[in-house]
């Protein structure tokens, strides 16, 4: 007799990472890899959520401190921060950034287009512009 019963799906590496993303942020403060593991269900293998964590340092996403014998783990950006980090790496992976960028300005919405105008526009933080002092 055949066992008709359904193996759980498989998540990719992306859905992962963003599940322990998340679960990060809902932590008041740092949170070690035990308590992502419980936040999330308890469904992925406590060596899956330090494969994960490991990863998401190596890419500059979170940050670890070690307290005792373990480490605790924070974000080390908001949603924005994440999307403009991968944003970034994908740009720095092309070797005409001219193209890649004139490329993306070309296709945003005319809402998009404004706003990125704007932000273009604003001083940078810090920076005196001409003739002030």
């Amino acid at each position: 007799m055949t066992d008709h019963r359904q193996r759980p799906r498989r998540r990719g590496q992306g859905e992962l990472e963003g599940l322990v993303l998340s679960a990060l942020r809902e932590a008041d403060g740092s949170a070690s890899a035990g308590w992502v593991q419980k936040r999330l269900g308890g469904d992925l293998a406590y060596t899956t959520v330090i494969t994960i964590l490991t990863r998401l340092l190596a890419k500059g996403v979170v940050t670890r401190e070690r307290v005792g014998r373990a480490f605790v783990w924070t974000p080390a950006a908001d949603h924005a921060g994440l999307a403009a980090h991968r944003m970034r790496r994908v740009l720095d992976a092309e070797s005409d950034r001219q193209a890649v960028l004139a490329s993306f300005v070309t296709a945003l919405g005319p809402d998009d287009e404004r706003l990125l105008r704007e932000l273009l526009d604003r001083p940078e933080p810090g920076i005196a512009a001409a003739g002030e002092e």
